[in-house]
C-alpha cells in the first residue's frame, strides 16, 4: 500500500500549473503595450509641468491615454494621434493664427498638415500638442486639454494686429 503522503489528487498540480501560466501570460501581454517614446522638453522639470501632467484627462477626443517614457508628456490613441509635451520654449510674437480655447491661447502651425502643432501662447513654460487631424479633430483635442494646461498661469495672450498698437 502506498504511503498516505504519496497520494495526491492528480488534478492539483495541473491546476496550479495552468493558473501560474495564465497569470504569467497576462503579465507578458500587459507588457506588450509599450510606452510612447518622447524626448522631454527642455523645461519639462518645471513644477508647472507637473501641475499640468497630473490634470491630464484619461481620454482626449475619444482616444484613451497611453503611457509615455518622458517627464512632462502625454499621449492618446493607438497608435498615438495626440502627443503633448510641457516645458517647451515659449514662442515670441508671431503673425501665426492664434485661437483661445477655454481661456488658453494656442498658436496653430499647419505647415505639416494633416499634422497640426498647437503651442500655448503667453504661458511659461509653454505646452505643445501635436495632433494627427486625419484621426481626430485638433479643436476637440485642444478643448479636452485646455483645462489641464490652464494650471500654468497666463502672462499674456494673443492679440490681433489692430490691438497690437501697430503704427498707422
Amino acid at each position: 500500500m502506498p504511503h498516505p503522503a504519496a497520494r495526491r489528487p492528480r488534478g492539483l498540480p495541473r491546476t496550479v500549473l495552468t493558473t501560474a501560466l495564465a497569470i504569467a501570460g497576462g503579465i507578458v501581454l500587459a507588457g506588450c503595450a509599450q510606452a510612447v517614446t518622447f524626448d522631454a522638453a527642455p523645461h519639462a522639470t518645471d513644477p508647472d509641468c507637473a501641475a499640468v501632467v497630473v490634470r491630464l484627462p484619461d481620454t482626449v477626443a475619444g482616444l484613451a491615454e497611453r503611457e509615455t517614457n518622458a517627464q512632462g508628456t502625454g499621449a492618446w490613441g493607438t497608435p498615438a494621434a495626440v502627443l503633448l509635451r510641457c516645458g517647451v520654449e515659449p514662442p515670441g510674437p508671431t503673425t501665426d493664427r492664434c485661437v483661445s480655447v477655454d481661456g488658453v491661447d494656442w498658436i496653430i502651425d499647419d505647415s505639416d498638415a494633416p499634422r497640426f502643432l498647437f503651442t500655448t501662447y503667453g504661458r511659461t513654460p509653454a505646452v505643445e500638442v501635436l495632433v494627427d487631424n486625419d484621426v481626430v479633430s485638433g479643436s476637440t483635442a485642444i478643448a479636452d486639454l485646455s483645462p489641464a494646461v490652464a494650471a500654468i498661469p497666463a502672462e499674456g495672450g494673443c492679440v490681433g494686429l489692430e490691438d497690437a498698437g501697430a503704427p498707422d
